[in-house]
């Protein structure tokens, strides 16, 4: 229940809003307090600097009338006494035994000022200390005689309440301007989620479509690129899903119908021997041949396809080991030799170097049969196949070469394909399935291998394969 109570916060459309809101309001909160403390800080050091600079004009005075030493001086005492009415505050005159001798307030004359802004003043140090609790800026400063002794301090004490007030109206002034911030960040930050997060709905519910197959594709629309991006990948897998599944529905159509071929021809074979009275031996014998003929090919078709289904099967394992490829090479086209033999066809193995392959070894004779078999079957009596075999330090390179039927130029991309035949009627005659080049494309696959095909109809096929000469398994690290 809580999970849902707060599944909003995980939503895209709340996440962006968030966004905005903090983009506009985080900076505010930050520059507005380092605005206000730069404020004062700047004033309360313009006011000390102003301060020091005014005293020059009576730290002279002060010193050479012996003021400072308690001397009467009226004109002196009216000047300081105007001068601190209109700081708001008082001036302290204190001699170099720390004795306050002067105070505009008449207060603590004749009282010892032990304060360190006032001892280091002595050491020559004009000094400013803002006092947060009564809100007044003291300045102190030396008094020099003419000979450069520091005979003494002047203390001027400044009010700044204005301070205190100005930065209280510009809190108020920010607290404003903050809740206007909000107001419009708020605002913008709902509008642009709402937008955004609404072409993020709205595929969503394209794809609820989908799933119900009212609809076979995403419409596309005008958004934000990465969303229109993700739609047309989206379309591009539907795609791939749909060809897929025509795909399958075509090799269920064309299994059922090799299957259904030799069986059809089993059933009319076997009802023309049963339907006939006094059938002859050499009839009978010959029916049943060909029965045996079709059981064989039916035999053939259903073992193609358990290796289709085998190599397709997800996880399908290998049993990988070193296979030496020349030897293996060798013992296939010795075991092909009375095929090529029959039809009168010149088999010549050629190999570059000795290559050692990390491969299963029952899954990689596949390939090479299936290759130089086809090579052999799909060629003119008195033809030629050129297997050849070379290496780098990477890959391993087969190519089985012919000068046969060929293929034509249209059905190139498809002679991979499961139950494809470029021409039928030959494969007829020779008895292929179809299925011999699909296994040899998911075999070379599951090696993360390569192959590819060149042909000329009438003139013959190339077919050229990579396989790594190191095995590494998908998805390791």
């Amino acid at each position: 229940m809580e999970k849902k109570r707060f599944s909003f916060i995980h939503s895209l459309g709340f996440n962006i809003g968030f966004i905005i809101l903090a983009v506009g309001l985080i900076p505010f909160l930050v520059c507005a307090p380092i605005a206000l403390h730069a404020y004062k800080e700047v004033t309360i050091h313009t006011d000390a600097a102003n301060i020091m600079a005014q005293a020059l004009r009576y730290t002279n005075e002060i010193v050479t009338s012996g003021y400072v030493e308690g001397k009467d001086n009226k004109k002196l005492d009216h000047e300081l006494t105007g001068v601190a009415e209109s700081y708001g505050g008082r001036i302290l005159i204190v001699n170099s035994s720390l004795e306050i001798v002067r105070d505009t307030f008449s207060v603590d004359e004749g009282k010892t000022a032990i304060w360190v802004n006032v001892i280091n003043s002595m050491h020559g140090q004009s000094q400013y200390y803002y006092d947060q609790s009564s809100q007044g800026l003291i300045v102190t400063i030396p008094l020099t005689s003419s000979d450069g002794e520091v005979v003494g301090s002047l203390v001027i004490n400044k009010s700044l309440d204005y301070v205190t007030s100005n930065y209280d109206s510009f809190l108020a002034i920010a607290l404003i301007m903050l809740a206007v911030v909000f107001s419009i960040t708020f605002v913008v930050a709902i509008v642009f989620s709402a937008r955004r997060s609404h072409a993020i709905t709205s595929v969503s519910k394209d794809l609820d479509g989908i799933i119900r197959e009212s609809v076979l594709t995403i419409p596309e629309k005008k958004s934000f690129n990465e969303l229109e991006k993700l739609v047309k990948k989206f379309n591009q897998v539907l795609e791939k899903l749909h060809a897929i599944d025509d795909s399958r529905q075509e090799f269920v159509s064309n299994v059922s119908h090799e299957l259904k071929t030799p069986l059809a021809s089993m059933k009319v074979l076997a009802d023309s021997i049963n339907g006939a009275d006094e059938v002859p031996v050499e009839m009978y014998k010959e029916f049943m041949g060909d029965i045996g003929n079709e059981i064989d090919r039916e035999t053939q078709i259903i073992n193609d396809l358990l290796s289709l289904v085998r190599m397709d099967k997800s996880g399908a394992s290998l049993t990988i080991t070193a296979v030496n490829i020349n030897e293996l090479t060798e013992h296939i086209l010795k075991r092909l030799q009375p095929i090529a033999e029959k039809s009168d066809i010149d088999v010549v193995f050629e190999s570059f170097r000795p290559v050692i392959a990390e491969v299963d070894e029952v899954k990689f004779s596949l390939v090479i049969t299936n290759l130089v078999e086809n090579a052999i079957k799909y060629n003119n009596p008195g033809g030629w196949v050129h297997i050849t075999l070379n290496s780098d330090h990477q890959f391993c390179y087969i190519k089985v070469e012919d000068n046969g039927l060929g293929i034509p130029e249209e059905a190139l991309p498809h002679v991979f394909e499961r139950f494809y035949r470029a021409d039928k009627s030959h494969s007829r005659e020779i008895g292929g399935t179809g299925l011999g080049l699909a296994i040899t494309k998911s075999a070379i696959a599951m090696h993360n291998g390569d192959i590819k095909v060149h042909s000329t109809l009438g003139e013959g096929t190339v077919f050229d394969v990579r396989v790594p000469l190191n095995y590494i398994q998908k998805g390791a690290k």
